[in-house]
């Protein structure tokens, strides 16, 4: 009997361990269900308080390694909820880890309204370059990304 518990107690401290590990991160479906709740809080708030509201991280806009980031038509970035220093500069000056245009490819995934882009990009919660999916959906004359980390 007292073997059994002792099994047991270890499987329920591997449950709960995956478990805290595992919700340290956003998925990909979270971060579409952010994007989701960003856009149309863009169009009800309005332009300039959603992007206020991005750039503060008020929730539900930043969750763990979750956060929205918006470009303007001239690609300048106007909200980032995990690299607040980025607003204002140009999204075609950024590149990915692995040197590939991020600007280009935002705007190009939003071409047909929405779309996604995978690149390698630094985690704000872990500091380490890790791979990355981003949703990007057009609203107004701006466009509006979440993007989750991925192993």
């Amino acid at each position: 009997m007292r073997g059994f518990c002792r099994i047991v107690l270890a499987l329920l401290v591997c449950v709960i361990a995956t478990k805290a590990v595992g919700g340290e991160r956003g998925t990909p479906a979270e971060a579409q269900a952010m994007l989701d709740k960003a856009i149309a809080h863009y169009k009800q708030a309005g332009r300039s308080q959603a992007l206020s509201d991005f750039n503060k991280k008020v929730a539900p806009f930043a969750d763990r390694d979750l956060y929205v980031v918006c470009l303007a038509a001239d690609h300048t970035i106007v909200a980032n909820g995990g690299f607040p220093r980025l607003v204002g500069t140009s999204a075609d000056q950024l590149r990915d880890a692995d040197g590939k245009p991020l600007g280009t490819a935002l705007w190009g995934a939003a071409g047909k309204a929405e779309g996604s882009v995978h690149y390698r990009w630094t985690n704000p919660v872990t500091g380490k370059t890790e791979p990355k999916i981003s949703f990007v959906q057009k609203t107004g004359d701006d466009i509006c990304i979440v993007g989750a980390y991925t192993q």
